[in-house]
């Protein structure tokens, strides 16, 4: 049914199928598609492809696959795909901090899709890659641009495996000069936490600053835990707040000072594209999640991309190989001496750099700039919305403008009715938006939701997810029971939280599914 234009509400019930778990629909003999087998002309050439596998190698069995036709496979994937939300399908504000932008369908079919990409393999011959090599040299051409610093590297396969080789780089810059002494990393308690886990995977001790009024660490707090112990900092500007810190060049001095090294977590970047760098703020090293920044797929945590930079004095610590341009040819190089080696096995997700290239490629300079104007304004509109509804509350640095992003509370609703963020949560899926975010933890701001509309959003979208919020609200403080037990109109109704801690009730595998009831 259309939107109520006068409450902004929809009328949602998402499908609910009965399905059976697909190795439940096996019916022996059943098949898909049948595969001949080789002819004998190929198998005298090359062999039956199965006896050049070591024995020891090889199955005992064949594997235990469902055994279903096509029809029934399609059936059955096309009725769970009814049972999901998504960007696709529904207003995908949710994800503060993920900046859940709309990854544009031209990509995907002109560039992802492209036989000319899927069909690469990192083991050819780079005389016969010159094209995806050339988006690679080009790509690191553009966030140079865009960051200020020297050079770049794509290996990492995520932002939290960006900021893990980027501590891996500072402790071999360090190791070089020969100051071994420094063992410790400093973080902020609203930077990502890969800002504090990537470095203790290091090998660091990690000290993290806890905010202010102002929603991030004072410059004095920073002075009095930097030493000559201090390897680096790892900081997220601006924080998951969505204020950015106006002194960050100042807590840059403070750790050069010392003789440490500062990283950029510039996972939150969207709302400064064009406008702010980290070249101008002194930084060292930074990240970029290509997935929060330049419009590739989130894809539940993979794959990804983690594009580290570093100014030109930390070049030789990169990954290797690193894509160069003679003038004529791309190729691969692997000579730096002091690299600190592969972080993955070949140079970076490829499907990922063609999404960020082509992206940048459509908006050109001024069209980024105006993707940051465009986040920050929707943002600013969406807070002001959402400060009027009874319930709402917004931390830190009172009567400041947030960038991308706000980190609400639900405190105040949940003193007056007993109904908190993840109630709300839940009941949110009734009106057919996903699930929001709420906080890292632990929760240092109570009741806790972040919101980032980003550029990807209209104002009547904004205006929808706004007035679902106020909605239940309004629910919230005329029956709170009825919140608390949402949701009603998913395929799944409320869970009771308990569950997950049951571990003799979860199974997941399909193998674990049938040892525990006694099948196997």
């Amino acid at each position: 049914m259309a939107m109520n234009q006068k409450t902004k509400l929809r009328k949602f019930h998402q499908a609910r199928w009965d399905e059976e778990i697909i190795f439940e629909m096996s019916v022996k003999g059943e098949r898909g598609i049948l595969v001949p087998a080789a002819e004998s002309d190929i198998v005298g050439a090359i062999g039956d492809g199965v006896s050049a596998i070591p024995a020891g190698l090889r199955r005992k069995t064949p594997a235990a696959l469902p055994e279903v036709n096509q029809m029934r496979v399609n059936r059955h994937y096309m009725r769970l795909s009814q049972e999901t939300l998504g960007t696709d399908v529904n207003i995908d504000i949710s994800q503060g901090t993920c900046t859940m932008k709309y990854s544009p369908k031209v990509q995907e079919h002109l560039c992802a899709r492209n036989p000319g990409i899927t069909e690469v393999h990192p083991l050819q011959d780079p005389d016969t890659l010159q094209g995806i090599l050339e988006i690679y040299y080009k790509f690191e051409q553009f966030l140079k641009e865009i960051s200020g610093l020297d050079c770049f590297s794509f290996q990492p396969g995520g932002g939290a495996h960006g900021v893990f080789t980027n501590a891996s780089i500072v402790r071999a810059y360090h190791e070089l000069r020969g100051d071994t002494k420094r063992d410790e990393v400093i973080t902020t308690m609203f930077s990502h936490p890969c800002d504090a886990a990537g470095p203790m995977t290091a090998g660091y001790k990690v000290i993290t600053l806890m905010p202010d009024e102002n929603g991030y660490a004072s410059l004095e707090a920073l002075k009095g835990a930097l030493s000559e112990r201090t390897a680096a900092i790892f900081i997220t500007n601006p924080e998951d707040t969505g204020i950015y810190n106006p002194r960050i060049e100042e807590y840059v001095q403070a750790a050069h000072a010392v003789g440490a090294l500062c990283s950029y977590d510039q996972a939150n970047a969207n709302g400064m594209l064009g406008i702010a760098r980290a070249k101008e703020a002194g930084f060292d090293l930074c990240h970029f999640n290509c997935h929060k920044t330049f419009a590739t797929p989130h894809a539940c945590m993979g794959p990804a991309m983690g594009a580290i930079g570093v100014r030109e004095e930390l070049a030789q610590f990169l990954p290797v190989p690193r894509v160069k341009f003679d003038g004529s040819k791309y190729h691969l190089d692997y000579h730096a001496p002091n690299t600190i080696g592969r972080v993955r096995s070949f140079y970076g997700n490829a499907a990922i750099a063609v999404r960020g290239y082509a992206w940048i490629m459509q908006l050109g300079a001024d069209g980024l700039r105006e993707v940051a104007e465009i986040s920050v304004l929707n943002n600013n509109y969406m807070e002001k919305k959402l400060r009027a509804i009874p319930g709402v509350s917004v931390w830190y640095a009172e009567g400041k403008r947030r960038l991308e992003q706000v980190r609400y509370s639900w405190e105040k609703l949940k003193d007056a009715t007993g109904v908190g963020t993840a109630d709300v949560m839940r009941r949110m899926a009734d009106y057919g938006l996903q699930h929001y975010w709420t906080s890292h933890h632990p929760w240092v701001v109570p009741e806790p939701f972040t919101l980032e509309p980003c550029e990807s959003y209209s104002k009547d979208d904004i205006d929808e997810y706004v007035a679902v919020l106020a909605q239940i609200s309004k629910e919230a403080h005329e029956n709170p029971e009825f919140v608390k037990n949402s949701p009603y109109n998913l395929p799944v109704h409320k869970v009771p939280a308990p569950s997950i801690d049951e571990p003799e009730r979860i199974a997941v595998t399909w193998r674990q599914y049938l040892k525990k009831r006694g099948k196997r």
